[in-house]
């Protein structure tokens, strides 16, 4: 068995990495020249725990290639897998297809016999039609079937998320491409992992209307910890005891600053606006999106509130610059709005995440690097933790009162207690959880 994989980004090199791990000889292909060459060397262009592992032993072992030459893995591949970018548009939030087109011609180009293409990408549902329709049209007579086959991969747990799945998605009414695709996953489909053909149009919808549910659970627990807040009650509390409810289950439960990443933010938008379009709009995910927003600036305005109700002069020490821990993807991350929005008060900003000081880099200015979390606490005001990073969970808290002016940190992902916070004596700030800086006569 042959695989081409078209896109070299996140979800083309776990997805390209764990199929050769299964004995597939595997072509991963990106245009990007540098992108390649680095992969050759052994370069890995994201952060993903595990991959460069994973990745090393199957190049090793002969089963993964990296190239540019799209035509000539597609002429020796018995599936070919689209995974490239959909990015939003921009004016309408509809997701952008142009590079699933473009691979589109550029495999009906190259299709050399019955050859099975499945959308990888997260797409809108109706995009297999026009994928189907493209290659049609640009090879009349060719054998192959169009099947949406949605990636459900974490950042940070891609390789355990792809290997040992809730389940896999095929979509296609084919009985030869199912044949092929449940071929390729032999290996989950042995170790019995649900696997579940339905329709293409029904697997397109699946993958937008899970982001969906878990995108609107996350705000709901946000809402919920604004109301904590209020009538004094601990969102945590309430959350573990919501949880425990089968129907409801403990996971995106977590009070925080909103969701953001390379896939919910762009999903939720494309889900809107086709259902707007189709005229059966999605009420409860605009109103997610609108919320979410809002959320983000926000916690700004409670980083402000901790320092006094002023940031103006202020320097406020920032750990976590990243949308979760794990990866160094910053897409949509809380801290592009937060990180802002205080400079724009008047603050100075000390700023460090364990992976994703580069992207930020690019995309934040104004701000001080620093090389610890420590370092950036030295002689700030205030502390602001936005991403739960594993190294952020053990801080010295007797170190902490001796690199701040103020002993203050607002904690954003609740990582700690607010209890031994307060016997610590640090005015300690977190989300929807009862205010105990009185209890540490602060």
């Amino acid at each position: 068995m042959r695989i081409a994989m078209i896109g070299a980004g996140y979800v083309g090199l776990v997805s390209g990495a764990c199929f050769s791990q299964f004995g597939i000889e595997v072509v991963c292909v990106d245009k990007d020249r540098d992108k390649i060459d680095g992969l050759n060397r052994g370069e890995l262009p994201i952060f993903e725990p595990g991959l460069d592992t994973l990745m090393a032993s199957n190049v090793a072992a002969g089963r993964l290639i990296f190239s540019t030459d799209l035509r000539s893995a597609v002429n020796k591949a018995d599936a070919v897998f689209i995974a490239v970018g959909t990015p939003s548009r921009r004016g309408d939030g509809h997701a952008d297809l142009s590079h699933v087109f473009d691979a589109a011609e550029e495999i009906a180009a190259a299709l050399n016999g019955y050859t099975v293409v499945a959308t990888k990408s997260t797409v809108p549902v109706g995009t297999g039609d026009e994928v189907e329709r493209i290659i049609g049209d640009l090879r009349p007579g060719a054998e192959f079937d169009v099947v949406s086959n949605p990636e459900f991969l974490r950042e940070g747990s891609a390789i355990g998320d792809f290997m040992h799945p809730d389940r896999v998605i095929i979509g296609t009414e084919s009985k030869r491409a199912g044949e092929v695709m449940r071929h390729i996953y032999r290996p989950l489909y042995l170790s019995e992992t649900p696997i579940l053909f339905t329709t293409r149009p029904t697997a397109e919808l699946i993958k937008y209307a899970a982001n969906g549910f878990l995108a609107t659970k996350i705000t709901f627990i946000n809402q919920i910890a604004d109301l904590c807040e209020k009538v004094g009650a601990d969102v945590q509390d309430v959350a573990r005891g919501i949880g425990l409810d089968g129907r409801i289950g403990p996971k995106f439960l977590h009070a925080g600053p909103g969701y953001g990443g390379s896939c919910f933010p762009k999903d939720m938008l494309a889900l809107a606006r086709t259902a707007r379009e189709t005229g059966s709009p999605l009420r409860i995910v605009e109103t997610v999106i609108e919320i979410n927003n809002a959320r983000k600036r926000q916690m700004a305005e409670r980083i402000i509130g901790a320092c006094g109700g002023s940031a103006q002069g202020k320097t406020i020490a920032i750990l976590g610059l990243t949308f979760k821990p794990n990866t160094d993807d910053i897409r949509n991350a809380p801290s592009l709005d937060i990180l802002p929005a205080l400079q724009a008060a008047g603050a100075s900003l000390r700023a460090f995440d364990p992976k994703g000081m580069d992207e930020a880099r690019e995309k934040l200015t104004g701000v001080h690097w620093c090389e610890s979390a420590y370092d950036a606490m030295n002689g700030a005001d205030a502390l602001a933790i936005l991403t739960e990073w594993n190294e952020f969970r053990a801080l010295d808290f007797d170190r902490i009162k001796s690199l701040l002016k103020k002993p203050v940190m607002v904690d954003l992902r609740n990582i700690y207690n607010p209890s031994e916070m307060a016997e610590a004596g640090i005015q300690y700030y977190c989300i929807g959880r009862s205010d105990v800086n009185s209890k540490a006569g602060l």
